[in-house]
């Protein structure tokens, strides 16, 4: 679950900063090639190209971020999963080492990625693609709808974070609830026998 937790985090910096880093970088760079091929470009153009190459690698990021969290997700389920649904022979029956709240949650989480690798990824990479280099003043068509997708991944998300949080937690909980296993004495050592 850490993994996971902090592949979301991590993911949402990324994004975030790659833009941030090109306003800045025009701003300030402290390179004087890149201000010289800035110059050259020229202010506008230089900003559009280096926001295409952004967005282009976030496009990637998050595509291989999605599917990285599907195989992180089937093994979480897999740790947590019961016994019997892992195909041990041994307490087929029981769900004495299931945390099943814990599973649907992680189950949720992959049903949250699930859709957006479906659906919304592949829908903002499209209508992103089409708004590369359209110039934003006025708002061309179509910036309302990137927006309204932008924010629904963004606040599916936040939920997917908070539902692992959630998980994580009771994971931990119950880690430390859960009775230590003692080593079972051997059937011919019993207490008192010579």
């Amino acid at each position: 679950m850490g993994a996971w937790l902090a592949g979301t985090v991590c993911m949402s910096v990324v994004a975030t900063e790659n833009f941030y880093t090109i306003d800045r970088l025009l701003a300030a760079s402290p390179n004087t090639a890149f201000r010289a091929a800035v110059q050259q470009l020229g202010q506008g153009p230089a900003r559009d190209l280096l926001r295409f190459l952004a967005s282009e690698l976030n496009r990637l990021y998050f595509h291989v971020w999605n599917v990285t969290q599907l195989a992180i997700g089937a093994a979480v389920l897999w740790s947590i999963a019961p016994v019997h649904l892992r195909g041990s022979s041994a307490n087929r029956d029981s769900l004495v080492d299931a945390d099943v709240p814990a599973a649907r949650g992680v189950v949720a989480m992959l049903a949250i990625v699930v859709l957006m690798l479906v659906w919304l990824t592949p829908a903002i990479v499209s209508l992103g693609r089409s708004l590369d280099f359209v110039p934003r003043d006025p708002a061309p068509q179509g910036m309302q709808r990137f927006w309204i997708l932008h924010a629904a991944y963004t606040s599916l998300e936040m939920i997917k974070l908070l539902v692992g949080v959630w998980v994580t937690y009771r994971l931990a909980v119950r880690s430390v609830r859960l009775p230590a296993c003692a080593p079972k004495a051997s059937s011919g050592a019993t207490a008192g026998a010579p």
